[in-house]
């Protein structure tokens, strides 16, 4: 589909899927072009902003319009380290429930019938062997659990291997690096399970894209390359886009005009909505051009691949 001949998006929610051994049943928002048959379906992960809203069903529309609007269908899944929810902080995996978001996504493709079901204009227009995921800051963690990085449970000592092979290709967006003594003291007091994030088994194609001002100074210490991590220490094909200038906002991707944005940038946020979808694109559709001709456009990053 034309990146300048954008479709009409219906989007629908909550859609909600009963999940009796989750906390709270299973809430989506599904987003997709009217038109068009065969679709590709991207998930996306939110991350964990200040912000009450943003990290749910209902944030990230800057990316969930623009790549709904050029043929893919987008699932949002609202995981339970939101705080819409509000959860009782009892639960052993509170508060970024890092095993139930993969598992969140994983549920997704296990039950398209019910969200065709239940979003009728859908119904057999999905192309269920051309699946990516996609996901921001704590977002970008759990997609990479799906595509294959690993976590040693800190409560069990077992290693938590949640890799989906229903995904094809996937796309970090400002997500975490390595643990061990890349991560800050709060981050191993408070989060032990970004200690033992290990990407050496993160096998699928993906794209990690990272902002050079990304300090992230809560999190690590390694300052902005933490978020490159990704890139360099997996195996198999990746790409990197590094971001001139940006922030961990990545100029304002988890919605319009939002307040927490440190680095609102129009033409960044235009920047990574392209190339994301470019990248996707050429990745589940071998020969298509839109990544090469989105690279050489490019002006405010550089890309490097292996």
């Amino acid at each position: 589909m034309s990146t300048t001949n954008p479709a009409t998006v219906l989007s629908v929610a909550p859609v909600v899927l009963p999940t009796p051994d989750r906390a709270v049943d299973l809430r989506l928002r599904v987003s997709a072009p009217v038109t068009g048959n065969d679709l590709p379906i991207i998930l996306l992960s939110h991350g964990q902003g200040p912000s009450n809203h943003l990290s749910s069903l209902n944030g990230y529309a800057p990316l969930v319009n623009y790549w709904a609007a050029r043929g893919f269908v987008v699932i949002q899944p609202t995981h339970l380290s939101s705080r819409t929810l509000n959860l009782a902080p009892g639960d052993p995996e509170a508060p970024l429930y890092q095993r139930s978001r993969a598992r969140d996504l994983s549920r997704i493709l296990d039950r398209l019938d019910e969200i065709e079901g239940a979003v009728p204009q859908l119904r057999g227009r999905l192309d269920r062997s051309k699946v990516a995921v996609a996901g921001h800051s704590m977002g970008g963690h759990t997609a990479s659990l799906l595509l294959g990085a690993r976590y040693v449970d800190p409560r069990t000592g077992e290693e938590v291997n949640l890799a989906e092979p229903r995904i094809s290709a996937g796309v970090l967006l400002a997500a975490p690096g390595r643990g061990g003594d890349a991560v800050t003291a709060f981050v191993a007091e408070n989060y032990p399970f970004f200690l033992s994030t290990d990407f050496s088994a993160m096998t699928t194609p993906a794209l990690v894209v990272a902002g050079d001002k990304d300090a992230s100074t809560h999190l690590t210490v390694r300052g902005p390359e933490w978020h490159t991590d990704p890139y360099f220490l997996s195996p198999g094909r990746k790409t990197l886009l590094t971001l001139f200038d940006a922030e961990h906002g990545l100029g304002g991707i988890s919605g319009y005009d939002v307040a927490e944005t440190t680095d609102e940038n129009p033409e960044r946020v235009a920047a990574v909505q392209r190339l994301t979808w470019a990248y996707l694109r050429s990745e589940l559709y071998p020969g298509d051009a839109a990544w090469r001709t989105a690279c050489d456009e490019l002006t405010l990053g550089r890309v490097e691949a292996k």
